[in-house]
């Protein structure tokens, strides 16, 4: 581990054996605001991927029977050695990831954070002794692990999203084989460092890399795995579904979202466009809870929609690593290719760009953050994820109208609003539909919160006393 730009010894991690990428055909791993390849990522072989599973199933027997005060000890001291090293850590997330290096501080940050909360809300899944019908008989409720699990995290979170799954895991007593992202590698494997430096036996997490469809595929397909937990696209969640469905393992799915934002007329409009503006576009609008639709009242609509385009045309564009930056590049060519798709879309239906709309010019993934009003239903924007710096704001006149808009798509993974009113406030929190709602504030995700949506957007929870029963069972015991 180190504090300057040098980047991570990436590695399988099978068995407790590191296989390193001159053991295994590679691929690269690139720097996205310079395209400079950074790194070799290793390849698991079928043989890889077997042998992590047979691993899984002896780090689960021995995981399981460690006590839930010894494995909230290792989870602690994993989060206490995390600290210690965010620096190093949040520079290797921007190196691979691109976002500004302030926000990866607070996304390793938060990923110590639900570590160490998953460890000791491990030490408290309590069972029950349920009142028996005669004094001759002991009933109880226990609370089990479920068994080995596979996870997948993409590339936008290489911190938190691998800390939610590894630290819902190992709190309630599960072994776990990691499959991150390809893209971003570094993050997960320095969060697996350090849990293994803090005590965490052999065999209880394996990191894998490769294919994706074939690696899930193989892994779903062992009896070895008892539960899945994936984050990422719709159709791949409907796939990964149905594989699991075939063995009856459990599935946590945290999927797409297109989160809506209704500002009220009697909304505190600096706030709204204060912390609207600066939720769109972290991590360049990456983020599965990026607000991206907005619904301004007609008596605030204009004076909103120039606030929040002065703001979105002064942030600061730049490498990660640059402490002034304010928004980085995109994370791959992908992402802005399809960005650009959506906002030529919406200009040839008749949208407004208000600032943005086009591509930066430079080495890296860069798109400028991007203000559209004007824009038709039939848009695409309207409808698909956008994923990256696009804000689409549309005027309404009634509460009843934004509500519908806010509710019309499949997508419920968070929605937001804003309004002075505690009625109007009462009755968004009830009538959006959303498996996250934020009103007056965008922070939705905690370690103590849950984290899920609803409809297409996915099922299950991360996070929370809630995410933590995602990784358990319930077993009665009757003794007479």
């Amino acid at each position: 581990m180190t504090t300057s730009t040098t980047y991570y010894d990436l590695r399988l991690l099978i068995g407790g054996e590191a296989i390193l990428a001159s053991a295994r055909q590679s691929l690269p791993v690139e720097d996205p605001s310079t395209r400079e390849e950074i790194g070799r990522l290793p390849i698991a072989t079928d043989d890889d991927l077997q042998r992590a599973l047979e691993s899984a199933a002896r780090g689960f027997a021995r995981w399981r029977a460690t006590s839930a005060y010894d494995r909230a000890n290792v989870l602690r001291g994993a989060a206490r050695l995390i600290r210690e090293r965010l620096e190093a850590i949040a520079r290797i997330l921007t190196l691979e990831e691109g976002k500004p290096i302030v926000e990866s501080r607070l996304e390793v940050q938060a990923a110590a954070d639900i570590i160490e909360w998953c460890g000791e809300e491990g030490r408290r899944a309590y069972g029950r002794v349920v009142p028996a019908r005669s004094t001759a008989v002991r009933q109880t409720v226990l609370r089990e692990p479920v068994g080995p699990v596979a996870a997948f995290t993409p590339w936008n979170f290489p911190a938190v999203t691998p800390a939610r799954k590894l630290a819902g895991a190992l709190g309630a007593g599960c072994s776990i084989v990691i499959k991150p992202s390809e893209e971003t590698p570094a993050t997960a494997l320095a969060l697996v460092d350090a849990l293994r430096d803090a005590g965490l036996p052999e065999d209880v997490v394996n990191v894998v890399f490769g294919d994706p469809p074939h690696i899930s595929e193989t892994l779903l397909a062992s009896p070895v795995i008892r539960k899945i937990s994936f984050t990422g696209s719709i159709a791949v969640g409907k796939h990964l579904a149905g594989l699991a469905a075939k063995g009856l393992k459990r599935a946590t799915l945290e999927l797409g979202g297109h989160a809506p934002v209704i500002v009220s007329a009697k909304a505190d409009l600096g706030k709204a466009v204060a912390m609207s503006a600066s939720s769109k576009y972290r991590n360049a609008g990456q983020v599965c809870v990026s607000p991206s639709r907005f619904f301004v009242q007609d008596g605030i609509f204009a004076d909103f929609v120039e606030a929040f385009t002065k703001k979105a045309s002064s942030l600061r564009i730049g490498h990660g690593l640059d402490e002034t930056t304010q928004m980085s590049s995109l994370a791959n060519e992908r992402r802005r290719e399809g960005i650009a798709a959506l906002v030529d879309d919406a200009k040839q239906r008749g949208g407004t760009i208000r600032t943005g709309g086009e591509r930066l010019e430079s080495n890296g993934f860069f798109y400028a953050p991007t203000v559209i009003t004007d824009v038709p239903p039939a848009a695409r924007v309207l409808s698909e994820e956008p994923f990256g710096p696009v804000a689409v704001i549309t005027r309404f006149t009634e509460l009843d109208e934004a509500i519908a808009q806010a509710n019309a798509l499949p997508y419920a993974l968070a929605a937001y609003a804003f309004t002075q009113d505690v009625s109007e406030s009462i009755r968004l929190g009830n009538e959006i539909e959303a498996g996250m709602i934020g009103i007056n504030q965008f922070g939705i995700a905690f370690a103590e919160l849950p984290f899920g949506g609803i409809k297409d957007s996915g099922y299950g929870s991360e996070g929370g006393v809630e995410g933590l029963d995602g990784y358990m069972i319930t077993k009665s015991v009757t003794v007479a």
